[in-house]
């Protein structure tokens, strides 16, 4: 066996890197859309901690 033959996966090589490359995708979105969920509450409960300290 050599590398091209390991890479075309004896003609499924497009359902298995695709299906590789797409699962890749989502964790990389995941993985950002958790970032900026944070963020977001990070910077809503620094609001409210400030609000408080206001009264």
């Amino acid at each position: 066996m050599n590398w091209s033959e390991f890479f075309a996966m004896k003609g499924y090589a497009f359902y298995v890197w695709g299906s590789y490359g797409v699962a890749l995708l989502v964790f990389i979105v995941e993985v950002m859309l958790v970032r900026h969920l944070r963020k977001i509450t990070l910077q809503n409960l620094r609001m409210l901690r400030d609000a408080g300290d206001e009264e």
